[in-house]
């Protein structure tokens, strides 16, 4: 029997906070400040030149992706002129 996997996209503009989110699927937290990947893997960034555009991670509990999307904000300087 083969499991299905869920497919999740978060905005980390519309994310409160410091950036911690839940899982869409499982409701886990996964913090950014997590780097032991007991919580989650990072499967891909996704750059766009030297710009990161989105990075594509895996629960580890309920093995859903979840692209986290919102690094174009992120990346832009504070006094740049638009």
């Amino acid at each position: 029997m083969m499991q299905r996997i869920n497919l999740y996209t978060v905005d980390l503009i519309k994310v409160k906070g410091n950036g911690n989110i839940t899982c869409p699927e499982c409701g886990i937290g996964i913090s950014p400040d997590d780097t032991s990947e007991e919580v989650y893997t990072i499967l891909e960034p996704v750059m766009k030149g030297n710009q990161l555009q989105k990075i594509v991670i895996r629960c580890n509990r309920c093995k859903s992706t979840i692209s986290l999307t919102g690094f174009s904000t992120l990346n832009k300087e504070p006094n740049a002129q638009n």
